[in-house]
């Protein structure tokens, strides 16, 4: 993060450990044997340069990482970011490649920090397979 050229921001992300065939490994994780090979999806900016982008919505934000991570600092990446109705697909798919968890999100929503209780209209913020 000091080779980016951007002084302060905040970034939402996963720090994860990849198996040899791509799938994160969150036992590796939690070892500490692994802390050389630890990398960050960064899927959210929350803050930057002074700015406070919470109340923007996700598609908007989306656009923050990449541009903060174009020149493609090692170890760091901005997480993809698949729209539409994909849900039910990408969840069955996940799940067979044996993937250890989703975070789905509305494209038009203000970031909300912690969990929060499933009403009417919301979706999961995560989901552990």
């Amino acid at each position: 993060m000091l080779k980016l050229r951007h002084d302060r921001f905040v970034i939402d992300g996963e720090a994860v450990v990849l198996g040899v065939d791509g799938i994160s490994n969150f036992d590796a994780l939690q070892s500490g044997k692994y802390d050389d090979e630890v990398q960050l999806y960064a899927f959210d900016m929350l803050a930057g340069e002074g700015d406070d982008y919470r109340k923007l919505p996700l598609f908007l934000r989306k656009q923050n990482p990449a541009q903060l991570l174009v020149r493609r600092p090692e170890g760091i990446h901005a997480a993809p970011f698949e729209q539409g109705e994909i849900g039910p697909d990408l969840f069955r798919t996940a799940c067979k490649m044996g993937l250890e968890g989703l975070v789905s999100k509305h494209h038009e929503r203000a970031y909300r920090g912690g969990r929060c209780a499933l009403g009417q209209g919301q979706e999961p913020r995560a989901s552990r397979l």
